[in-house]
């Protein structure tokens, strides 16, 4: 009787490291996916702030052909936000 109990106790010890065993890989597999769409998306934000950096230049290069001074543009655009975020607080 005793050997039955005992490979009954390492059935189920075999059954549950099996178990963890296949859990294990399933994380491996959600990390190794998890790190793809981290670096896909890192790649993703590097080109959009060098767009944008490229735009920006771009949109200052006409400002200044222009006349306009893009410090003032950006002041009044944060002022106007202020304001905006006021009144949507106030309306709150």
């Amino acid at each position: 009787m005793g050997f039955g109990s005992t490979a009954k106790k390492v059935q189920k010890l075999a059954d549950t490291a099996e178990k963890l065993y296949g859990k294990l890989n399933e994380l491996r597999e959600q990390v190794a996916e998890m790190r793809e769409k981290l670096d896909s998306t890192s790649e993703r934000v590097e080109r959009l702030e060098r767009e944008n950096a490229q735009q920006r230049a771009l949109l200052e290069a006409i400002a200044e052909e222009q006349g306009i001074d893009t410090a003032d543009v950006e002041a009044e655009s944060i002022d106007g936000e202020d304001a905006e975020t006021a009144a949507d607080e106030a309306e709150a």
